[in-house]
């Protein structure tokens, strides 16, 4: 299978790249921004595969395609970094001091960047450096989920591309195709996945994610008869849990807009949590518009503080009380 072929979804996103190396136009700098599991990866290995590739397509099959596959290509690099940061050494060893060095075996050179935004503001000077006047034959690519973090000028010499969400229907397939899984848990994942294939495949292969479901669900629809020191008790022991929390905080955040959805229209066809429609109906009616978007809005700060290594206890605390006030009537 060709490179871009494997890519589910992006169809202009894979339009652009293959035009640009149809025609010999590849940039030097392209910043592919989407959220954790949309594709990035994928597809900056996909432009790899294709312009490394012996038949100039990504075949799959030659040489150059399989060391990109096996992650031994000399001249794929990959940026990694073992702190939270990326910083100005990991820019000047991994880029600045090798990419004057011609492809040992290709026409390109390629870098990839992985979580560019945690480049702190010296690294990201040092890379901006070699975005000023880059070899002709070498192409970085740099992946993100924020780039709000980015410096103006790092953003002004990448060619921007943005990963939206795919189909649900075009994920449903893709899983259909590549798993063994249940009708009724590929059309969950799918729905789950708010069009994120990274997100539909985690529900499926992941038990953690299972286990995360089942207890925040017992959860959720029991916080009507629940007492602040009971959800404060639960926010303590969701410590067991502390790597798979932002599967946590997906399951809240979808479980509410299922509630704003069913409180806006009244039906049940957009609904992911189709089989727990009448825990949602009961609570829907206690719960206003207002506290609805407030509980969303509680789950995207705590999202942000446990990115920013807040104190892992307060941060889950002070969103399950606020879900739990956030009740007209409980």
């Amino acid at each position: 299978m060709k490179s871009f072929d494997a890519i589910i979804g992006h169809k202009k996103i894979i339009s652009h790249f293959e035009e640009a190396i149809k025609t010999g136009k590849v940039s030097h700098a392209y910043l592919l921004s989407g959220e954790d599991g949309s594709g990035k990866m994928m597809i900056a290995k996909a432009v790899a595969k294709a312009l490394l590739c012996e038949h100039k397509d990504g075949c799959g099959e030659c040489a150059a395609c399989k060391q990109v596959d096996s992650l031994n290509h000399p001249d794929v690099i990959y940026i990694t970094h073992e702190k939270y940061e990326i910083r100005v050494d990991d820019i000047r060893k991994g880029i600045n001091e090798t990419i004057d060095i011609k492809p040992y075996s290709g026409d390109y050179k390629i870098y990839i960047i992985d979580d560019a935004d945690r480049m702190n503001a010296g690294a990201q000077n040092a890379l901006l450096k070699t975005l000023e006047e880059p070899p002709a034959y070498a192409v970085i690519l740099l992946l993100t989920n924020n780039k709000d973090r980015l410096l103006d000028t790092i953003l002004s010499r990448c060619v921007s591309m943005t990963l939206g969400s795919v189909r649900e229907s075009e994920i449903e397939d893709y899983l259909k195709a590549n798993t063994g899984a249940s009708h009724a848990d590929i059309a969950f994942a799918a729905a789950f996945s708010l069009g994120n294939i990274g997100r539909a495949l985690h529900v499926l292969d992941t038990e953690e994610f299972k286990d995360m479901l089942n207890d925040t669900m017992n959860v959720i629809t029991h916080m009507k008869s629940m007492e602040i020191y009971e959800v404060v008790s639960y926010a303590k022991s969701l410590t067991k849990y502390k790597n798979e929390i932002y599967d946590f905080l997906d399951i809240i955040m979808v479980w509410y807009r299922d509630m704003l959805i069913l409180k806006t229209t009244g039906s049940l066809n957009q609904l992911v949590f189709k089989d727990k429609y009448r825990q949602l109906k009961d609570q829907e009616i206690y719960i206003s518009f207002e506290g609805i978007s407030h509980i969303l809005d509680e789950v995207e700060k705590a999202r942000r503080r446990l990115i920013a290594n807040v104190n892992f206890e307060v941060a889950i605390e002070m969103l399950l009380v606020t879900i739990k006030e956030n009740g007209k009537v409980w």
